[in-house]
């Protein structure tokens, strides 16, 4: 029997409850990882109206309803691994939703294992 695919993008409680919290002042966000440099290599947290997905980005999945997004380039270099939002002590990026809550968002990731790169068809 094949394994089920594992999701691409999971979050720790953490990073649900800022997410929430987030959410009550703008509904409608969006998170992207870009894997730039600086702010640029956090999740940022965007209200979705106002950042445009590129052509070249690619949807991990969602956390309680909101999209995750990484750069293609950033999805080739993780594709072995599964993103987990979570939250530490900090400011956030200087355009990140999360700017200003003394708290922030932070990827971590687990390598998927070889069944789970078989699952994703990725082995």
């Amino acid at each position: 029997m094949a394994m089920a695919s594992p999701p691409r993008v999971t979050a720790t409680p953490a990073a649900r409850d800022l997410l929430a919290e987030i959410r009550a002042d703008h509904p409608q966000v969006l998170i992207h990882q870009s894997g730039g440099c600086c702010d640029g290599s956090s999740p940022m947290c965007y209200p979705a109206a106002e950042f445009r997905i590129g052509a070249g980005d690619v949807k991990l999945g969602e956390i309680d309803g909101v999209g995750v997004y990484i750069s293609g380039p950033q999805f080739e270099a993780w594709k072995h691994t599964q993103l987990i939002l979570d939250v530490v002590p900090g400011r956030g990026g200087m355009f990140s939703l999360d700017n200003g809550r003394e708290r922030r968002f932070l990827a971590r990731s687990h390598t998927f294992t070889p069944d789970e790169l078989a699952a994703l068809d990725i082995g």
